[in-house]
């Protein structure tokens, strides 16, 4: 039986090739939400997000989205925050000070810092170091490259809510986290080809509960 998903339009993205991958992933029932009261009790609601934080949190707010996400999760559903939707999972970021996050995993985020080796933005293709023990996410666990773009990174309170992070120079940040049925990638699945459609797939999966 199908999931009912809904993709969350914060007005400040396309949401385009994510709608495309989650159907190619096998998404048959999809929904482009742009305001609370235009919500339908999903399986799956999705957050995507690109540009800064405190203007996403602004754009939330103005749709009565923040309420609606937090009631979706305590009701059971699944969430699935992508890039500055993931960020957007944790309480605060150092890019936008006093912008409140959903909280729904205890953290904040915070700037990259480069180096010799490293630029920021981290933008590109790169690679995971997975710590999904259970394998929710087996495609996290097939040394495949995922596409970047972004300055800030999660930084989650609880180590055991990081399902992968990624290298950058001698350092490395979070990739993806995980926290009960809230789900996050600091990546671009649906920009990132066939790594990117497995991992849809298994989100997909995941939301069958």
């Amino acid at each position: 039986m199908a999931i009912n998903i809904e993709i969350l339009d914060l007005g400040i993205n396309n949401l385009a090739s994510l709608r495309r991958g989650l159907a190619e992933a096998g998404a048959a029932n999809l929904r482009i939400v742009p305001s609370a009261s235009e919500t339908r009790s999903p399986d799956l609601m999705v957050l995507p997000g690109v540009g800064n934080y405190g203007a996403a949190v602004r754009e939330l707010e103005q749709r009565g989205l923040l309420s609606t996400i937090a009631e979706h999760v305590s009701r059971g559903g699944f969430l699935f925050g992508v890039c500055l939707g993931m960020q957007l999972l944790l309480e605060g970021s150092e890019e936008s000070p006093g912008a409140l996050g959903l909280g729904l995993i205890a953290g904040r985020v915070e700037k990259l810092t480069g180096g010799p080796n490293t630029r920021v933005p981290n933008m590109g293709w790169n690679g995971l170091n997975p710590r999904d023990p259970e394998l929710k996410f087996p495609t996290l666990s097939k040394n495949l490259d995922f596409y970047f773009v972004h300055s800030y990174a999660a930084c989650p309170d609880d180590e055991s809510e990081v399902l992968a992070t990624s290298p950058f120079g001698d350092k490395s940040f979070v990739a993806s986290v995980l926290h009960e049925r809230v789900l996050g990638t600091q990546f671009h699945p649906e920009k990132s080809s066939r790594a990117g459609k497995q991992l849809l797939s298994d989100v997909l999966s995941w939301a069958h509960g």
